[in-house]
């Protein structure tokens, strides 16, 4: 049996994005697929993955009003139907572990997502610098988290 180095292990922001990368799998969203994990100590305390809210249909079933309206990606995302991954993250997890924790996320988090995460407690959040919306990494910096844009390698 051939043993394991150190070195062929990934590092744990590695490790975090690419379960945010299977999650994101889940997505029933037709434009994008976004997974999402909140991690704290290395351990994991929530995921999530974007789509409809429970109970009601998903775009992958009855189609995105956001093409029908010819909406650009990172515009009006009060039209959408779904709910965002770190959104659907930081609402099935535990409060009280998220405080101090890291937000992985295979997308730029959005305003909206942003206010979330800040209000969450989470302190640092890496994510892939995808997605055409700004003002979410903006926010992001004015309330002081430590942001990383992860690098697929």
């Amino acid at each position: 049996m051939k043993s394991k180095t150190k070195n062929s292990r990934p590092e744990w922001d590695d490790y975090w994005m690419n379960m945010a990368e299977q999650i994101s799998k889940r997505s029933t969203c037709l434009r994008h697929n976004i997974g999402s994990v909140i991690v704290k100590d290395n351990i994991i305390v929530s995921t999530g993955f974007n789509g409809a809210p429970r109970g009601t249909p998903h775009c992958s079933e009855i189609g995105c009003i956001r093409d029908q309206l010819k909406i650009p990606s990172g515009e009006r995302i009060e039209t959408c139907r779904g709910v965002h991954a770190e959104e659907n993250a930081i609402i099935r997890g535990d409060p009280l572990r998220m405080e101090g924790a890291t937000l992985y996320v295979n997308a730029k988090p959005c305003r909206w997502c942003s206010k979330a995460i800040i209000n969450a407690g989470i302190k640092r959040v890496v994510y892939i610098d995808y997605y055409p919306e700004k003002e979410g990494v903006k926010t992001l910096r004015e309330a002081g988290l430590e942001l990383k844009i992860f690098n697929k390698k």
